[in-house]
């Protein structure tokens, strides 16, 4: 009988734009190819979640130490889009409460008291993304009923630095996307082409992020860079001269295409 091969995991735990991102160019699709035969990716985006709201979640779905489940390598936390919401908005935290959030999510797979305690996970912080608010405005005032305009840029980007300050009081590693997308509008005339609604990525957007992911574990966590990763399984032209693996290495009923 086979032996089972249980894959490691990459997990992205955020909002709407982390639960997005498996479309058509996003960075969750692009990682999840990257890892193919290597690690899991998993999506654990919450749309219009705040990290208020995402840390029970977490809790309900991030492994514990006596649970037999596949090991968590990598977990990415992308928030921040909505935390940065306008008061009176539901979603809205202040700064201070966004950051005790973050610390806490941290800390879950981090201190040795969480019932989650993780020491071999790496973990990988992404800023919010600037947001348009002239035309996240227009979309929602656009809308059945009318919404009142819930975003400010100079708020996002408070709470893009925010991500940064956590991220080095961590001593975990940072992609600024705020810095690289609005870089990247500044030199082409705006977030048009970054932003589908004043707020949501676009494949473009997506795009700079994963360059910036990419970067980010190339650098800080290189042990689980899809290229310095084996992948599970030989290459088939190898099967045939596996003999030393004997029978137990595919099942009976395998098929090989």
């Amino acid at each position: 009988m086979a032996p089972t091969v249980v894959f490691r995991q990459v997990a992205m735990l955020g909002d709407s734009i982390t639960q997005q991102s498996w479309g058509d160019g996003g960075t969750g699709a692009a990682l999840a190819n990257a890892y193919q035969r290597k690690l899991d990716v998993l999506n654990r985006g919450l749309s219009g979640y705040n990290t208020a709201w995402a840390l029970p979640v977490a809790q309900q779905w991030l492994p514990k130490t006596t649970d037999s489940l596949p090991e968590t390598a990598l977990l990415i936390i992308w928030f921040g889009a909505n935390d940065a919401a306008l008061p009176p908005s539901p979603q809205a935290l202040t700064i201070e409460e966004f950051k005790a959030n973050l610390h806490t999510l941290i800390s879950l797979v981090r201190s040795p008291t969480s019932p989650h305690y993780s020491p071999s996970t790496k973990i990988l912080l992404i800023t919010p993304p600037p947001v348009d608010a002239e035309v996240r405005g227009a979309d929602l005032m656009a809308r059945d009923p009318p919404r009142v305009p819930d975003r400010d840029a100079e708020r996002t980007r408070q709470f893009a630095e925010a991500v940064k300050e956590v991220g080095k009081e961590a001593e975990i590693p940072a992609v600024d996307a705020w810095s690289r997308i609005n870089e990247a509008a500044e030199r082409d005339g705006g977030l048009t082409k970054y932003l589908n609604d004043g707020l949501h990525l676009t494949a473009e957007g997506y795009k700079l992020v994963t360059v910036g992911v990419s970067e980010a574990i190339h650098e800080f966590i290189s042990e689980l860079h899809w290229d310095h990763i084996e992948q599970t399984f030989p290459h088939w032209a190898d099967i045939p001269n596996l003999g030393a693996l004997g029978p137990q290495f595919l099942a009976p009923d395998s098929r090989l295409v």
